[in-house]
């Protein structure tokens, strides 16, 4: 950037307005090569001890793996768990089964072999999946807090209204919103100029890590993840409130079968509470940096993304009655 530099101190010198100096250094900046090439440097000021990470995330890929391949397997081979909520777990597993292949898998080479390098088209692969598999996480909770109030509150029209056809009339628009929303942010990440640094703090291909290494203006880039966490997982937590709450004044209300209907949705509560509680640590890390350091910021950043993978299945292993004695039956405890 030396020539930025001197442009500058010459149009200083000059008294030019500035406007017209800001025009010639964004024009110094597109002639400048912008890397193509990054180095995901996370957690670095372990030191020595970064390899030791290789431990409890190669854990966490092992329990998330094993915990959603079986959860999908018992679904799927169990008849009598062919019912929508239950292809709405499966749904979720599979999400939780194939999201931490896009990452983790280089993540952990990386601790262990050193292997930090990333091509800029590889970066924004890795995100666009991300982003876009991490998307259906909180819409398939969507999607179960309206199979539950279908059931719940309309039980005589259950079947009727979740036929295929009428679901997919809740499925098909908010999947390609979740499709076009992550790649309008992905693509205005791409046209970034990257001339100041090919160091990226993080151990993936994180948006605004990405991001805050343009040496253009990134307030577009800013506005528009700032939307897209308002168009999906704020508006899928707000629908999914409004869900419940409907849910349970008809419980209430009714005084009719109470218990049933607080043990079908307590599952779905636990795990949007979990989820949306690791998603504004995550969120506020990166937002409130003063004090915070870079490690426990990375941390949480990878956590929101991993550990719902892990959590998810268990919970639902446990607590669904009917999926926990399939389990029991195919493990033979």
């Amino acid at each position: 950037m030396p020539e930025v530099n001197q442009q500058c101190r010459l149009y200083t010198r000059s008294g030019a307005h500035p406007s017209a100096m800001w025009k010639a250094l964004n024009l110094s900046v597109e002639n400048i090569s912008s890397h193509k090439y990054f180095f995901l440097v996370g957690f670095s000021e372990l030191g020595e001890l970064r390899p030791y990470l290789f431990i409890p995330f190669s854990l966490m890929f092992v329990v998330s793996l094993f915990a959603n391949s079986l959860l999908v397997y018992v679904i799927i081979s169990q008849r009598s768990l062919h019912s929508p909520m239950y292809i709405l777990i499966a749904s979720m597993s599979c999400i939780d089964l194939i999201l931490p292949v896009f990452f983790l898998p280089h993540m952990l080479l990386s601790f262990l072999f050193d292997w930090r390098g990333i091509s800029l088209i590889g970066c924004l692969v890795q995100m666009y999946f991300i982003h876009f598999f991490g998307t259906f996480q909180s819409t398939l909770l969507l999607w179960m807090a309206l199979d539950r109030y279908f059931a719940i509150c309309t039980p005589l029209y259950y079947q009727e209204q979740v036929t295929l056809a009428k679901f997919l009339k809740f499925v098909i628009p908010s999947s390609i919103r979740n499709m076009f929303v992550v790649l309008v942010v992905v693509s205005l990440a791409g046209k970034l100029p990257f001339c100041l640094r090919n160091v990226i703090n993080h151990c993936f291909c994180e948006h605004m890590a990405l991001v805050e290494l343009a040496c253009g203006s990134t307030t577009i880039n800013s506005l528009v993840g700032l939307i897209s966490v308002f168009l999906v997982p704020v508006t899928d937590f707000f629908l999914v409130t409004a869900s419940y709450t409907v849910i349970f004044s008809s419980v209430l209300t009714s005084g009719k079968s109470n218990a049933k209907a607080f043990q079908t949705c307590v599952t779905h509560i636990v795990v949007i509470i979990v989820n949306l509680t690791i998603v504004l640590t995550a969120f506020l890390s990166y937002r409130i940096r003063n004090g915070i350091p870079s490690a426990v910021r990375i941390f949480f950043s990878i956590l929101y993304v991993l550990f719902p993978c892990c959590f998810n299945p268990i919970i639902y292993g446990i607590r669904t009655t009917e999926i926990r004695e399939h389990i029991l039956k195919t493990l033979k405890i």
